[in-house]
């Protein structure tokens, strides 16, 4: 089974004749949240809808054009049906990223889910185009048309579908069409796992959106993914914490840290109290579900100098450098907010048993580091994001592990 991008038509297109799956054919399906996974909201726009990975309330606290930009990426975000057709157009509106001063970003990657298992990958083209500057934060939208992500070629049997929307892109929904109904999918009675985190729980660097480390997991796991990692948002927000305390879930996970270094957001003295306010509103709305305080994986850059963190492109390609000053005791870095988490998890657990800390450096440390570096310095390839998927599905759902079966 096969993405193929040029062999169905769009209704209306003056070649539509000339396929097999005629304009006629197509059903159009209201994209509702009956059947899309993995957003707090949808947004109706002109167009369709726009999912967001925060809520309306939450967004207007945003001051951030970057978190604005993350939270609007659907990272985890899927279209899940059920249905006999052998032909799918899913019609968005995408906004690709151009860094200025920087090499052309890859594509945004949609993949198609058959029965649990890949069955095609596509792209939509077209679509707005987002210049920034990463120099001096501005961002200039260039608008531009919807483009169509098409699969076909596949069974007529009943079948579970999942399309997986890319991380990289902000992705407005105008319209899912296909050549038989779609009617929602059979309740799997999975756990719901809400994680947040930065950047690489975001996506960054892999290749497709369920080669994400956190898509592994939580297939491995057999669980329902939320995922809220956004790309440099991983900051210890009052509201993200609200979002996740007032978010459904069964299991929760928090990993911080790198952001907290690049940003050069806080200082020693601030971070403690913040983790303790973070930690204290999920409780809130998920007093006994298990969470999982986890620090950040290897970043030599930052394991001992504090941020900030600059692009350089002085090689020709993004390398991240951290330019904080090392001999100030105050500032973060990656081995001090690993001292004090743990610290403060062993603190909590006192009274709160159903609360874990887990070191990111046994997802990926020094050695995976000298097998797969990191190529920015900051962000893991898809081979390293498959390697922490691997480890953490090992370190929290495997038995005797905070997310276990039998402990949950």
């Amino acid at each position: 089974m096969n993405s193929q991008l040029n062999d169905l038509p769009v209704p209306g297109n003056q070649n539509s004749g000339t396929t097999a799956t005629q304009a006629a054919d197509w059903i159009t399906t209201p994209i509702t949240a009956d059947i899309l996974r993995g957003a707090l909201e949808l947004e109706q726009t002109e167009r369709g809808v726009l999912p967001h990975r925060l809520p309306a309330w939450a967004r207007k606290q945003i001051s951030d054009g970057q978190l604005a930009m993350a939270e609007a990426q659907p990272s985890g975000v899927r279209l899940v049906f059920r249905t006999r057709a052998t032909a799918i157009e899913l019609e968005v509106l995408p906004t690709k990223n151009v860094y200025e001063g920087a090499p052309p970003r890859p594509e945004g990657v949609c993949d198609l889910l058959v029965d649990g298992r890949l069955a095609g990958q596509a792209t939509a083209p077209g679509g707005n185009v987002l210049a920034i500057d990463m120099t001096n934060g501005t961002m200039v939208t260039r608008p531009g048309p919807t483009g169509t992500v098409r699969f076909s070629g596949l069974s007529s049997e009943m079948k579970d579908v999942e399309i997986w929307l890319t991380f990289r892109e902000i992705t407005e929904l105008v319209a899912l069409r296909t050549n038989a109904p779609v009617e929602a999918a059979l309740e799997r009675g999975r756990r719901v796992w809400l994680h947040h985190g930065s950047s690489i729980s975001h996506g960054s660097d892999t290749d497709s959106p369920t080669s994400t480390w956190p898509a592994l997991a939580a297939a491995a796991g057999g669980v329902e993914l939320i995922n809220l990692g956004f790309g440099g948002g991983a900051l210890l927000d009052p509201f993200v914490a609200r979002a996740l305390r007032d978010t459904p879930a069964d299991l929760i996970s928090v990993k911080l840290g790198i952001n907290l270094v690049n940003a050069d957001l806080m200082r020693l003295r601030a971070f403690g109290p913040a983790v303790h306010g973070f930690l204290d509103t999920i409780r809130e709305g998920h007093p006994t579900v298990p969470l999982l305080v986890v620090s950040s994986v290897l970043c030599p850059i930052h394991e001992r100098t504090p941020g900030p963190a600059f692009p350089d492109f002085s090689s020709g390609k993004v390398q991240f450098r951290a330019t904080g000053d090392a001999s100030d005791p105050t500032q973060l870095t990656l081995s001090v907010i690993r001292e004090q988490l743990a610290a403060i998890v062993a603190q909590r657990s006192d009274d709160d048993p159903n609360l874990y800390y887990l070191d990111g450096r046994e997802l990926y440390g020094e050695q995976d580091f000298a097998e797969l570096p990191l190529p920015d310095q900051l962000h893991p390839d898809a081979a390293a994001h498959r390697r922490i998927g691997e480890r953490f599905a090992r370190l929290a759902f495997g038995d005797g592990t905070p997310f276990a079966a039998d402990v949950a």
